[in-house]
């Protein structure tokens, strides 16, 4: 069986647990002798081949007109060709993405037909275009290669996964791994809504990474229930060596680590923070990550009166979130609306108690950690001050815990997809 996977991030060059989602499941399907082809915008080289055949999508030319898809682009006019969305973006990166952004549109048009496109493979101004320039490319890589069916990771690979599917005949999954609901509450971006929708209602079947996933595809995009499938993420902690790192304070240490933006809650955490700072006052907390709301929070810090319990990491990746991980006693991810989340397992397999939101897909398949609504400030107040002043529960939590954890295999997840794919095909 050959699959033709569409991504957008890859490890070593991730952003988020999009890119490790996609690796871990890949190598899963790789061991029971499933055949990728996994293309993504920007390979860099250094991309692990062993899952199969990375694809750079900058290196493959476009076709040489869109003959035959006139009536596909009518369906699809609603994509405007610049956008403002910048999701993952950090404030040290705004000013330089838009210098960026700024000098290109000065020097080339939309328009690449029959010829290759350098793709940034990020997350800029520039997004919805080149989201629209990957569809065109999955035109000539559709032509290109054999495959039994095609496999669209997430909103920003849909076109392409529809487009290949237009061509080839073969049947479509896509693999949800966040909405706009997710992302923005109640004030979607209607662009990317339309899209997500577009991709659901085009794909043959849908995989969630949780129930309540399942559940927002279902009743907010009006989905039939019967072709969408729920596939829990898992945790591949191979290859990682044990860390052991000499503290630089005594204090005991609560840990946010994530994109600061709305989606997961950096607000709610602060408040928690404050309030267990009224009972223990030598208490360190720590924000790592960056995101459209770092200057609020840093802010809404100062207001409160607890910027010399506070840290700021920005950004970590690879062994810097292990070291953190290392360095905490107490990990939170009290996120507004999280499809899975992976970080809560990663915590645990590193030896931290955990405090998780009941709005996130993790919950389901993880029940050896504190729980709470991630509005209940006062709740996770209490949690945090639970785990702090009483080891012997912070102990029992992370022993069972770690049980769960090395229970969650990419491997069945893995076997799960592959029989997804078998009644396709």
């Amino acid at each position: 069986m050959r699959v033709l996977m569409f991504g957008w991030e890859f490890p070593p060059h991730i952003s988020g647990g999009l890119g490790t989602a996609s690796y871990g499941l890949t190598k899963g399907l790789a061991a029971q002798g499933v055949e990728i082809l996994f293309v993504m915008p920007k390979a860099m080289g250094d991309e692990d081949s062993s899952i199969g055949k990375i694809i750079n999508a900058s290196d493959v030319e476009t076709p040489d007109n869109v003959a035959g898809f006139e009536e596909f682009w009518k369906n699809i006019q609603f994509l405007p060709v610049s956008s403002g969305l910048i999701p993952y973006l950090g404030i040290e990166g705004y000013e330089e993405l838009m210098k960026e952004s700024s000098d290109s549109k000065k020097t080339e048009g939309f328009s690449h037909l029959g010829r290759k496109y350098n793709f940034s493979g990020k997350y800029g101004t520039n997004l919805m275009e080149e989201v629209i320039r990957y569809a065109f490319v999955a035109a000539s890589i559709a032509r290109l290669y054999d495959f039994d069916i095609i496999h669209a990771h997430d909103w920003l690979t849909y076109l392409a996964g529809i487009v290949a599917k237009r061509i080839s005949g073969k049947p479509l999954v896509i693999h949800v791994h966040a909405t706009e609901f997710d992302r923005s509450g109640e004030n979607v971006n209607r662009t990317v809504y339309d899209l997500e929708r577009f991709g659901m209602e085009m794909a043959d079947a849908i995989m969630a990474v949780s129930n309540l996933t399942r559940n927002i595809v279902i009743t907010r995009y009006g989905i039939d229930r019967s072709k969408v499938y729920t596939v829990h993420n898992a945790v591949d902690f191979s290859g990682r060596k044990a860390i052991n790192v000499e503290r630089s304070i005594s204090e005991k240490v609560v840990t946010f680590l994530g994109r600061i933006t709305f989606q997961k809650g950096p607000e709610y955490f602060i408040e928690a923070a404050k309030k267990v700072l009224k009972r223990m006052p030598n208490v360190h907390f720590v924000m790592a990550g960056s995101g459209d709301m770092m200057n609020r929070m840093v802010r809404r810090i100062g207001r409160l009166g607890i910027g010399t319990n506070f840290h700021f990491t920005g950004f970590l990746k690879g062994d810097e979130v292990n070291q953190m991980y290392a360095h905490s006693d107490v990990y939170v991810m009290p996120s507004v609306s999280e499809p899975f989340g992976i970080s809560p397992l990663e915590a645990i397999r590193t030896g931290v108690p955990v405090i998780i939101s009941k709005q996130s897909g993790v919950a389901e398949v993880l029940k050896h950690a504190l729980k709470v609504n991630f509005w209940d400030v006062d709740a996770m107040a209490d949690a945090i001050h639970g785990l702090l002043a009483y080891p012997i529960l912070a102990k029992t939590l992370n022993k069972n815990g770690m049980k769960e954890v090395n229970s969650l295999s990419w491997d069945d997840t893995a076997h799960i997809v592959k029989s997804i794919y078998q009644q396709l095909i």
